[in-house]
């Protein structure tokens, strides 16, 4: 097996320590590769129980695998922050 035809995958202690305050692994979920896509996928929920999921793509990585994980989460968490809420409307 070559680098390239490996499965990218993370651990649930890793995707804990790297998920944003408040936010937490959705029931059921254990992460799933996708081979097609070539990239690992999740669902996690935000504070206020909004689901999201989060993917990462086997390319992005090959040099950084947690790195690639937290930026992903990055976006997500600042996509979250825009939008409206419960009390802004």
């Amino acid at each position: 097996m070559t680098a390239a035809d490996a499965r990218l995958a993370y651990t649930e202690t890793e995707m804990r320590s790297l998920l944003p305050s408040g936010w937490s692994i959705a029931a059921g979920q254990a992460g799933q590769w996708d081979a097609r896509r070539r990239s690992w996928s999740i669902e996690v929920q935000d504070g206020a129980a909004n689901l999201w999921t989060v993917s990462v793509a086997a390319a992005d990585a090959a040099a950084d695998r947690l790195g690639a994980f937290r930026r992903q989460l990055d976006r997500l968490e600042r996509k979250a922050l825009g939008r409206k809420s419960i009390l802004t409307g």
